[in-house]
């Protein structure tokens, strides 16, 4: 090869690397007339990894619907004489792991549906991953042992080439013994086309080394020209073949199929003798150029699959720190678990949809999602924990009730047992929640007691009716002044409406059916009217007490202060009082007509107890101002 020639080559591969470029996935060598391309997949060897395994076509994938089959697969492998595949073992493993992963989740998710404690759960050795892992561990070995042969083969065969390569260079070094070391250097040639892999890092050099002196035989050969014009044209016409494979190529659908092909028809290029040098050029350049479009589709695939991998770890990234918010905010009750609970598994939903991120964040990426999970299923099993906890004790002290009423449901001593009764379900009802199936439960034994004693009561007191419907007439009546009285704003308009409540409370009972509708009449009407009435009496004591503030201070230096001090100790005690009532309401069931009653009654104390809050508060302003004055 001429000097002008070596320059020629060495501009076009400078240009050819500035348009190919390296994609992370796949490692590109330079092309050059004598060394083929090689691949480097988006998973690098490792030292049980052959190289030749690494670029290894990836066949069709079958689909595995049990670990026993994967098993099977992996035990041909383990045993067998077939080449070692690397994609495919390591499908394999992906594929055991999901299916195991996926059993172990189901039997979780039976065993909590079966009301077994999220704690106690425990997962049991599974002998299939067991003898998964013991093939696996077999064909580890038989890969590291190929990888020493092959590397050790490689060494082996870049010896042999270098021994040709001398041999070469010495027929060079002698230019009268050309023609007669002819054979020679033919037998040389086909030597080294039989000899295959090298080490990767020694190829290119190795192949300039041969190249150039191989040339430099050709050139000083002196075989007369009829021979040496065969040999040439018989060179150009295998190179022209190889060049129309190569631009075939273009229209391969199958990138890496492609990509692999190419290598091989390097390879016989670089095996196939020289062309006339007016020719070398052009020849050169035309598989060049068909070589430049096989990789650059080559390169767009990886660069396409990696901008997938990072969309994927984008989006798996984001469901991480969905996942972690909800594990970390604050959930005040079983709904707001369960609709948390609801959303989590959504999310886990979405993320199986989500194919691989970049290889280097792949497990890392997932380790995050999964322990974000586990972190708000640990926290829930805690709260439902303790919950069990406090729904046990509510359940035996509602138990204890039950007791008690039915050892009152025989009584026929009508008004005192029907009081304690009476107190037994107001105690009922300050008892916290238990789980809703067992509550109905306790609910239905507990009524059945008490309904039990007053449909006694009740058949007992039959010749009562008749006084029930003459109380219904008088609260009636008691309604009606009632609803006159809010009409009036004459002076006493309290006192009368306090006369009225008395006669209405001294009212005896009326029929069972009338009951909650004469009660919810009376309360309206009493509601409005104390609505008034503490507006209104609120005003005219603050304004007497701000009066009397001036008498108060005149009894001496501390009479101020001290009546502060009164003021606030009444302050918080209705505030603990209201603090009672809210509690309690909190516990009681509104789904009954008399869980109403009680409720719409509570809510009145509540209420009154919070406008006297805000005259003790005003009156405490007006010592306050009073002082600065």
């Amino acid at each position: 090869m001429d000097s002008q020639e070596k320059a020629l080559e060495t501009a076009t591969l400078e240009q050819e690397n500035q348009v190919v470029g390296t994609p992370a996935e796949a490692t590109v060598q330079e092309i050059t007339a004598e060394e083929p391309v090689r691949e480097t997949p988006a998973e690098e060897p490792t030292q049980d990894t052959p190289a030749e395994e690494a670029v290894a076509e990836q066949p069709e994938r079958k689909v595995y619907n049990s670990k026993k089959e994967i098993l099977e697969r992996v035990k041909e492998i383990a045993h067998g004489d077939e080449p070692l595949q690397k994609d495919e073992i390591d499908y394999l493993k992906t594929v055991f792991y999901k299916l195991h992963i996926a059993e172990r989740d189901a039997q979780f998710k039976a065993f909590t549906e079966s009301g077994g404690d999220v704690t106690a759960f425990q997962v049991t050795p599974d002998p299939e991953e067991e003898a998964f892992k013991a093939e696996m561990g077999i064909i580890k070995e038989k890969r590291a042992q190929l990888f020493k042969e092959q590397e050790a083969e490689k060494a082996e065969n870049l010896k042999k080439k270098l021994d040709i390569i001398e041999k070469i260079k010495a027929m060079v070094t002698s230019p009268e013994e050309a023609n007669k070391s002819y054979q020679d250097f033919k037998a040389l040639q086909q030597e080294w086309k039989e000899i295959k892999n090298i080490p990767a890092e020694k190829a290119n050099e190795l192949w300039r080394s041969y190249q150039l002196y191989v040339e430099q035989f050709y050139d000083l050969l002196k075989l007369n020209s009829e021979a040496r014009e065969y040999d040439f044209k018989k060179n150009l016409e295998a190179k022209t073949r190889l060049c129309e494979a190569a631009e075939r190529l273009a229209d391969e659908p199958d990138v890496i199929s492609a990509f692999h092909q190419l290598q091989k028809l390097h390879q016989e290029y670089r095996e196939t003798g020289p062309v006339s040098k007016e020719l070398r050029e052009e020849i050169w350049t035309r598989f060049k150029a068909a070589s430049t479009v096989i990789n650059k589709r080559h390169q767009q695939h990886f660069e396409t699959l990696r901008a997938k991998e990072e969309d994927n770890l984008a989006r798996k990234t984001a469901l991480c720190e969905k996942v972690e918010a909800i594990a970390n905010a604050e959930s005040k009750g079983s709904a707001d678990w369960e609709k948390r609970t609801k959303e989590i598994i959504d999310i886990q939903a979405e993320w199986k949809t989500i194919g691989f991120a970049p290889q280097k964040m792949n497990v890392k990426i997932f380790e995050r999602f999964r322990a974000a999970c586990d972190d708000f299923f640990g926290k829930k099993a805690e709260y439902f924990k303790t919950l069990k906890d406090t729904f046990k004790e509510n359940a035996e002290k509602k138990r204890a009730l039950i007791e008690k009423a039915r050892a009152l449901q025989d009584s026929t001593e009508w008004k005192s047992t029907s009081d304690k009764l009476i107190a037994l379900q107001k105690e009922w009802k300050t008892i916290g929640m238990v789980p809703k199936k067992l509550g109905d439960q306790l609910w239905e034994e507990f009524l059945g007691a008490c309904n039990k004693f007053f449909e006694a009561r009740n058949a007992a007191g039959a010749g009562q009716r008749n006084e029930e419907h003459q109380n219904l007439s008088r609260k009636r009546e008691i309604i009606e002044k009632l609803k006159a009285v809010a009409e009036e704003n004459a002076e006493g308009l309290q006192e009368k409406v306090q006369q009225l409540v008395e006669e209405y409370q001294a009212v005896g009972h009326v029929p069972f059916k009338e009951k909650d509708k004469v009660y919810e009449e009376y309360h309206s009407v009493l509601d409005k009217l104390y609505k008034d009435l503490n507006i209104s009496v609120a005003k005219r004591r603050l304004s007497k007490f701000k009066d009397n503030l001036k008498q108060v201070a005149e009894r001496g230096e501390n009479a101020l202060d001290n009546e502060r001090a009164r003021l606030m100790r009444q302050y918080e005690a209705i505030k603990q009082e209201v603090q009672t009532y809210e509690n309690n309401l909190g516990f009681l069931n509104a789904s009954s007509k008399k869980g109403n009653s009680l409720i719409d009654e509570m809510n009145r104390k509540v209420q009154k107890l919070k406008d006297d809050m805000n005259l003790v508060r005003e009156k405490i302003k007006a010592i306050d101002a009073e002082n600065k004055q």
